[in-house]
């Protein structure tokens, strides 16, 4: 698996979003019916019946809207409405979801090639340990008539032990206003946005093995990255929709160079970076009985930046870079029908493309296989096994033999994780990762392999 210099999106591990559930003498009330007769005898039978109602059912108004990204529901936070906080908060408009996911990944090959930290090539080439956290606090506007309004601010932290995907820093996440008109058929967002967690995306969220550099690199917002954007989707029914976006692009130079120059992520715009058109056609059904989840999306984006051509070097920046996506995910087998009909086996896959002379990264070609709530005593756990292959430009390839360095024209790996959900708002994944050439374009004879250990946590509250 190659190592992009924003690694967030593609360490996060699956969540799965299940309410808790709790005693049945939390979730209902009773009442008495009359007395009824039962054949010959004048048997009399006292019947009840009993309304179950959802507790936590009012804080769904709060949670941030837009995103594709599943963040759980407060019923699966550690605090959920402890002492009362998010019902008193609530009561004035306000909701709030906060969570850290740290992660840790070390090559377990003996070649390893161990080196400085500041030497290091790839994640897990040494012992490798990040953590990002993030606070989201939503006002609801709908009290004030507008309909699903709400206003989205969020905060960002993330520290790397190996500096090249980060860099460390603490920043906006997110700044957005929303709501929706015309009964619904549009959704309107705007703000500084992370489009990482609005376009493309799994069913889960992020899936371990997962990676989304072929389209950061185009210029696609990312957590650690916010630019300012304004989005709009049309849903043409229940299912079909068309979703564009006018952004800021991100530095054409990469997350890196952007975090470097903008770490707060309140700039306006970063050098060289100009306007990035997205446009993404959908469909998209949620799981119900007999009908299998399902998400169909594909999508480009056209970018104005002004991009160093690496055909050659030394002419001028230039812009007209884009990308295209295609990806599909699909549910194969439904576990538990009429209980939880989310629960089953899914499949997908995943292909990405850019322009070779302004792009490093010129294919991507993923496909996952999963599975969620696979045994009756884990019924909100996720296994995942994600192949994937990346092609690097062949000018870079070029221009790297031409220096007499080893240079490989692709990157494949191969993950598998475990995430299992211990409790309301914690989850850990442990998984292993092959990958045959973990370094971009360039490797050394003790570089061409990697067995990386990945075990993650992740605390929602």
């Amino acid at each position: 698996m190659p190592t992009p210099p924003d690694m967030a999106p593609k360490v996060r591990i699956g969540v799965v979003n299940q309410p808790i559930r709790l005693h049945a003498s939390a979730l209902a009330s009773t009442r008495t019916l009359p007395i009824i007769k039962r054949g010959s005898a004048d048997r009399l039978a006292q019947t009840q019946t009993r309304k179950t109602f959802d507790p936590f059912a009012r804080f769904d108004a709060f949670r941030e809207k837009g995103i594709w990204l599943n963040v759980p529901a407060p019923a699966d936070t550690v605090d959920q409405d402890k002492d009362g906080i998010r019902s008193t908060l609530a009561d004035v408009g306000i909701g709030y979801i906060g969570w850290t996911h740290n992660t840790f990944a070390n090559n377990q090959l003996p070649n390893a090639a161990r080196s400085s930290i500041a030497n290091q090539l790839y994640m897990g080439q040494n012992p490798t340990f990040a953590t990002a956290n993030f606070v989201i606090v939503t006002y609801d506007l709908s009290r004030f008539g507008i309909l699903d309004g709400q206003i989205v601010v969020g905060a960002e932290q993330q520290y790397w032990t190996w500096k090249r995907p980060g860099p460390d820093r603490v920043g906006l996440n997110t700044l957005a206003y929303y709501q929706t008109f015309l009964d619904r058929k549009f959704e309107l967002k705007l703000g500084y946005l992370r489009n990482a967690n609005e376009f493309t995306g799994t069913l889960f969220g992020g899936i371990s093995g997962s990676n989304m550099f072929a389209l950061f690199q185009a210029g696609m917002s990312t957590n650690a990255a916010p630019t300012p954007a304004a989005n709009l989707k049309y849903s043409f029914d229940d299912h079909l929709y068309n979703k564009v976006s006018v952004q800021r692009s991100i530095s054409p130079d990469g997350p890196y160079a952007q975090i470097t120059e903008n770490p707060s992520g309140l700039k306006w715009g970063t050098a060289n970076a100009g306007i990035l058109f997205i446009d993404e056609l959908g469909y998209k059904s949620k799981a119900a009985p007999g009908v299998p989840d399902t998400w169909l999306r594909a999508g480009i984006g056209l970018n104005g930046s002004r991009y160093k051509n690496l055909a050659d070097p030394d002419q001028q920046r230039e812009s007209g870079n884009n990308f295209h996506y295609i990806a599909a995910d699909r549910q194969l087998w439904q576990s538990d029908v009429e209980g939880t009909p989310s629960r089953g086996i899914y499949g997908g896959f995943s292909i990405m493309g850019a322009p070779p002379d302004l792009n490093r990264i010129s294919r991507y070609y993923e496909l996952r296989l999963y599975a969620k709530g696979l045994f009756e005593s884990r019924t909100s756990d996720l296994i995942a096994l994600v192949a994937n292959n990346t092609t690097w430009s062949r000018f870079a390839v070029d221009a790297a033999l031409a220096k007499g360095q080893l240079a490989h024209h692709d990157t494949t790996a191969i993950t598998g994780t475990y995430t299992a959900h211990l409790a309301p708002g914690i989850y850990a994944s442990l998984g292993l990762s092959y990958i045959h050439n973990p370094i971009s374009v360039t490797h050394t004879p003790q570089t061409e392999h990697a067995l990386n250990l990945l075990v993650s946590t992740l605390i929602f509250f």
